[in-house]
């Protein structure tokens, strides 16, 4: 009976912790979709929503490390100064990982397809959930 009554609880609590992770995941994977929605209607700052608003937020990509929420969207907006530049993007996920209740990590790649010639990449994105809200926390883009 008590071997019963512990393997019972065992199937709970993996089940428990199963259904929690895809919750975590489907959240992950919407906040990813919101960020195609926005570049896709060209709107950088909608894009930028999904980054956690801080001075420690990091960015590394092929120029180096950019610190901060605001430096980040400068340097999109630089880098993609207008729709033709933007052209229309699209993830392929290729791993959602969870390390803990708090942090989730997520690798991929980013395609653009632009009229001015397509371009791709991959990504790794550390992911923090903070006051209930996953938000990217450090973006490894190249």
């Amino acid at each position: 009976m008590r071997l019963k009554l512990l393997f019972t609880a065992i199937l709970f609590v993996s089940a428990s912790i199963s259904q929690a992770q895809s919750k975590d995941e489907q959240q992950i994977r919407n906040l990813l979709q919101t960020q195609v929605e926005a570049w896709n209607r060209g709107d950088l700052e909608a894009f930028m929503q999904t980054y956690w608003k801080s001075d420690s937020l990091m960015f590394i990509g092929k120029n180096g490390i950019k610190w901060g929420w605001n430096e980040t969207l400068a340097n999109y907006k630089k880098g993609y100064p207008d729709t033709a530049a933007m052209g229309k993007l699209s993830f392929n996920i290729i791993q959602v990982k969870r390390l803990s209740v708090m942090y989730c990590y997520v690798v991929g790649k980013w395609m653009l397809t632009r009229s001015i010639g397509d371009i791709s990449g991959h990504y790794d994105l550390l992911l923090r959930k903070i006051k209930g809200r996953w938000v990217i926390i450090s973006d490894h883009s190249s």
